[in-house]
């Protein structure tokens, strides 16, 4: 049986999501900053890194894996390197510093790594890297995480669901060309959001415990392992992720004596205007963008999309729709809200879209 969704305000779900993160003493601006980042995740379709993962967040800083309070700051530079010390503050701030410090870098050097040490969870990777590319560069950011996924022909979990972004600026007035995805072939939280949703999965995403291929995303917090995509190609990827996220940021290699749940994150910048003029990179990558459009298509599709223009349809359609989250979620957030330790005063819960709209 699947969750009902509603439809939510995205204003509304904002405000509650940084008045819940308020209530857990994370200081207003930031609170707010790292709320219009997971509403933004759900926005643009991928809730697996929206509010849902709020319960965990607040979780982690009752437990003192988060610092509400800490803020991430330049621990060393080098060249065109520099490395952020993330505090144990929340992810998204200390990713959010780290794009800052590596435009920096780009615009003196023309290019630019970032490492960020005693890093959380940052949320949607592509989201820093479109911010790079909207600041005139290639992007490409990454992360190794705790091992969920099994290596090619294993069973258990070994690698972490290691995803990478590129960003890539088109013309002006358009979203960039976005790459944002995890090696895994399915991210967790898009499990967490079927399971939720009391759905099943397409074949070939994971294996139960036993190690037998199955659909129920039940089986994967039952002790089963998600697969990497593209098979030994997938894994390829997630292993050097794995290896340069890891060992750079100092997180260490997931499945390793040492590693203490952090999140290896690495950007890295290209500034494109010393290699060719800004704006002939941008007019050539539309003149491409419109190519890839007009291809002539394939039996069963309707139309071919760039990398990003998903989410842009998506971002346009909840914003003056609403946000459909599964019913389970906006009950547990509800139940933050209201419940011991809750935001205080009570903070405004979500509301149903205009209509009081509900998607069965």
């Amino acid at each position: 049986m699947t969750d009902p969704e509603r439809l939510t305000d995205p204003a509304e779900l904002t405000e509650l999501a940084a008045a819940l993160l308020a209530s857990a003493g994370v200081p207003g601006a930031r609170a707010d900053g790292i709320a219009a980042s997971l509403v933004e995740a759900d926005l643009v379709g991928h809730g697996s890194h929206g509010v849902r993962r709020l319960p965990g967040y607040l979780a982690a800083v009752a437990s003192g894996v988060i610092d509400p309070a800490a803020t991430a700051a330049v621990r060393s530079r080098h060249g065109a390197t520099a490395v952020i010390d993330g505090r144990r503050a929340f992810g998204q701030l200390a990713a959010r510093r780290a794009a800052d410090e590596l435009a920096s870098l780009c615009e003196e050097f023309a290019v630019g790594v970032v490492t960020v040490r005693d890093c959380n969870h940052v949320g949607r990777l592509g989201e820093y890297a479109s911010l790079l590319a909207e600041r005139g560069l290639v992007a490409v950011a990454l992360s190794n995480a705790d091992p969920t996924v099994a290596p090619y022909g294993g069973r258990e979990r070994r690698m972490g669901t290691n995803p990478m972004a590129w960003a890539l600026p088109r013309a002006e007035g358009r979203g960039p060309v976005v790459m944002d995805w995890a090696t895994a072939a399915v991210a967790e939280g898009k499990l967490g959001v079927a399971r939720a949703g009391g759905r099943a999965v397409e074949p070939g995403l994971l294996l139960d415990a036993a190690g037998a291929a199955s659909t129920d995303p039940g089986d994967f917090y039952r002790g089963g392992a998600l697969l990497p995509f593209g098979g030994h190609k997938g894994y390829g990827l997630s292993v050097v992720i794995e290896i340069v996220g890891g060992l750079l940021s100092h997180a260490g290699i997931s499945s390793l004596p040492g590693y203490e749940g952090r999140f290896g994150t690495v950007m890295i910048g290209v500034r494109i205007d010393a290699f060719v003029p800004l704006a002939t990179f941008r007019t050539e990558t539309e003149s491409f963008c419109a190519e890839l459009t007009r291809t002539p298509l394939a039996e069963g599709h309707h139309e071919v999309l760039v990398p990003g223009e998903p989410e842009e349809r998506t971002r346009a359609e909840r914003l003056a729709h609403g946000i459909p989250l599964p019913a389970g979620t906006w009950s547990e957030l509800l139940r933050l809200r209201d419940g011991p330790g809750g935001a205080p005063g009570g903070a405004p819960g979500p509301t149903q879209a205009p209509g009081g709209r509900r998607r069965p």
